[in-house]
């Protein structure tokens, strides 16, 4: 075999294939750029792996630790063929390779989506052996020697950009150098990595499954996300005094996930999407935002971005009755809302959390039945809508009599039991049954059209039910619901549904490809959701990102106004005691709403921008934006301190000769300065914790 060089050049990303003459295959480059003549030595070429694959009772090589390079069958796999098509997506890339000692077959996937530089990326094992094998590790997506190039040690360019997350406390995006989090560059290989996992039925328990690494010399950042609803792990080590990216769904060592294949069976990896972006994490954001919008399914909620009310937060705490509901649905039909959703609580009378599952309204909460209410808000030019966990069963629930084992999660030979609920497992068809009533009757009978959709425990590393390991029980139940879902919205296509758990416990593209609006938070304190707010639109596109604002009864004028600019740029999630407030405030809520709907058709093209740089919980002062054409709107918040004004750097956001206005509220006791020659916008605004938000055209 001839040594062959397969160069991609789609849509400004540039993408080298190398395949030796002994089959070996490796890809040398992604950027935007081509890659440069003489920036790989012949000898370091060979360990630029395409992926890794790690079979039980199969070898390791190299220094490795406990990261997941120098894997076998991985280094033994050669190539057999390739193909590169068009499909309805766009350019598809498929590289097959082969195991002569165990028969396998492997396929690496690389799926562009048509104009954009984001690429999804897969891999698939196939037993074509007569043996059974057990895989422990496999790569949906390896790439070797980002910022390889340029001058500058990588300790001194790279920087890596990470969303914390955790309940009340989500999407906090923080940057660090490597050394910072000790990956020192002071040997061509070592045992160091830099790994983030998540493990269980919370997909960001603790941190987001994206991240982007950025070369502050050669001007280009790398970016990827992991698209699945369960356990995760991506690490960055070193290979040939490069740095290495290993990114996949769950494993043996990290996850507890194990499978076997006996002759004739596959394994399709998790899928990650990944890119280069000329520039740094803004214009990664940009693309991200980009594919986001290309991958997930067509529907009106993501055109429309219509206003939901809910009665939860701050205001009703999951007790709703008729008499509750009724002065808060005419005050929500009063400043523009467009849907309405009933929280939590309505099947059943006082405490009600561990007896969840049959979902049937409470009597004693609606003496005139549920359909009355949802019936009136209906009425009031509303789309009526219920809180509903269709995922778990709580330990009291009277539906339990009908269940047995197969229904639940098991471990240890008893049922997964977490926060007073069991798991329902989504393989089972019993469960697809009942989940299948619950859904007709609220839709068919009830006549819902929303559903807010929580998920309010984490099942923990999976169930043994007939599965190879507990994280492979898991792995099929997360796929199970995902096909559950598009089940239903191919059922119910009008249908809305949102992602919720426990706030944003679960913030991904498996999910938010089929969900149209995610729940980004349950903070309860809106001068903190400030920073979740801001930090979203880098995690989801702002149209799915839902955004509570709660005016409180006791507030003032400028809470109103900061709860309000929360959640402006994003999706509306209103809630507060609406009927309790005083005609100013309410008409601050309306003003707010009003303003709100002559923007959002921008709002669902826009990218995101900061001004400030990404949100600090620590800073005094906070800022997001988002771009669309000729039209761009800048929030602004000071959430501590008591500096009187703040400058906001404008430089390459195409702001000449533009005319800059606080938009909401009108009535603001601010002030605007632009300096044209520094592209500086300084805004001046009263004491305390105020908002505003400035629209620029």
């Amino acid at each position: 075999m001839n040594t062959q060089m397969i160069v991609i050049e789609e849509q400004g990303l540039h993408m080298v294939f190398k395949i030796s003459e002994t089959g070996d295959v490796t890809l040398l480059h992604i950027g935007a750029s081509p890659l440069q003549a003489n920036a790989i030595s012949a000898k370091a070429a060979s360990s630029y792996r395409m992926l890794e694959l790690q079979l039980s009772g199969e070898d390791r090589a190299e220094y490795h630790g406990r990261s997941h390079r120098a894997s076998f069958p991985g280094l033994r796999l050669t190539y057999q063929a390739h193909e590169d098509v068009r499909n309805e997506q766009g350019r598809k890339l498929e590289f097959t390779l082969v195991d002569a000692e165990t028969a396998i077959t492997v396929k690496q996937h690389y799926q562009f989506t048509a104009g954009l530089k984001t690429v999804r990326s897969w891999t698939t094992v196939n037993n074509t052996g007569a043996a059974p094998v057990a895989i422990e590790y496999v790569s949906s997506f390896a790439f070797t020697g980002f910022g390889k190039e340029g001058k500058l040690d990588r300790s001194d360019k790279m920087k890596l950009y990470i969303a914390h997350s955790g309940w009340q406390s989500e999407l906090q995006w923080k940057s660090y150098r490597l050394p910072e989090l000790g990956l020192n560059h002071l040997a061509d290989r070592g045992s160091k990595r830099l790994a983030y996992s998540n493990t269980g039925s919370w997909s960001c328990a603790e941190v987001v499954p994206m991240a982007v690494l950025e070369d502050t010399e050669n001007n280009e950042a790398l970016y990827w996300q992991i698209e699945h609803n369960g356990s995760w792990h991506w690490e960055l080590t070193d290979q040939a005094d490069q740095l290495m990216l290993l990114a996949g769904g769950p494993n043996e060592h990290d996850n507890h996930w194990w499978e076997e294949l006996e002759p004739g069976e596959s394994f399709t990896s998790v899928p990650v999407s990944f890119g280069v972006a000329s520039g740094g994490f803004e214009e990664s954001v940009a693309e991200l935002t980009h594919y986001r919008r290309a991958i997930r399914r067509k529907n009106e909620d993501n055109e429309l971005l219509r206003i939901i009310f809910n009665d939860y937060m701050n205001c009703l705490w999951g007790s709703p009755t008729t008499d509750k509901l009724l002065p808060l649905i005419d005050a929500a039909a009063e400043v523009g809302c467009e849907y309405f959703c009933i929280d939590a609580g309505w099947y059943a009378p006082g405490e009600w959390w561990d007896g969840v599952g049959q979902w049937l309204p409470s009597s004693e909460r609606f003496p005139q039945g549920i359909k009355f209410v949802l019936d009136y808000i209906r009425s009031k030019g509303m789309i009526p809508g219920l809180w509903l966990e269709i995922e778990v069963m709580g330990i009291h629930s009277p539906k339990l009599a009908e269940a047995d084992d197969s229904w639940f999660f098991m471990r240890h030979g008893k049922r997964v039991k977490d926060r007073s609920r069991y798991q329902l497992d989504f393989r089972s068809p019993k469960v697809i049954a009942h989940a299948n009533e619950v859904i007709a009757r609220l839709v068919e009978e009830y006549g819902v059209g929303y559903i807010k959709m929580d998920y309010n425990i984490n099942a923990g590393i999976g169930t043994e039910t007939n599965a190879d390991s507990v994280g492979a029980g898991l792995l099929e139940h997360n796929r199970a619901y995902l096909s559950w879902l598009d089940s239903i919205f191919a059922k119910y296509p009008e249908l809305v549904i949102e992602n919720c758990s426990s706030g944003g416990m679960r913030m991904d593209y498996a999910m938010l490809s089929r969900y149209s609006i995610q729940s980004t938070s349950d903070q309860e304190d809106y001068v903190n959701y400030a920073t979740i707010a801001a930090g979203a639109p880098a995690v989801l596109a702002p149209e799915q990102a839902a955004v509570w604002s709660y005016p409180l009864r006791e507030g003032d004028d400028e809470e109103v106004v900061f709860n309000m600019i929360n959640a402006l740029l994003l999706r509306v999630h209103q809630s507060g005691h609406l009927a309790e407030l005083s005609k100013p405030r309410l008409a601050l809520v309306k003003e707010a709403l009003d303003y709100y709907k002559t923007i959002r058709m921008d709002i669902k093209e826009s990218t995101p921008f900061w001004p400030l740089g990404l949100p600090d919980d620590q800073s005094e002062w906070v800022s997001v934006g988002l771009k669309h054409k000729d039209r761009s709107f800048i929030a602004v918040w000071r959430v501590r301190g008591d500096s009187e004004q703040v400058v906001l750097p404008l430089t390459g956001r195409d702001v000449h000769h533009s005319r800059f206005e606080i938009a909401y509220p009108k009535q603001n006791s601010s002030e605007l300065s632009w300096n044209a020659e520094l592209q500086q916008l300084t805004i001046k605004m009263p004491q305390g914790r105020v908002a505003r938000l400035i629209e620029i055209n």
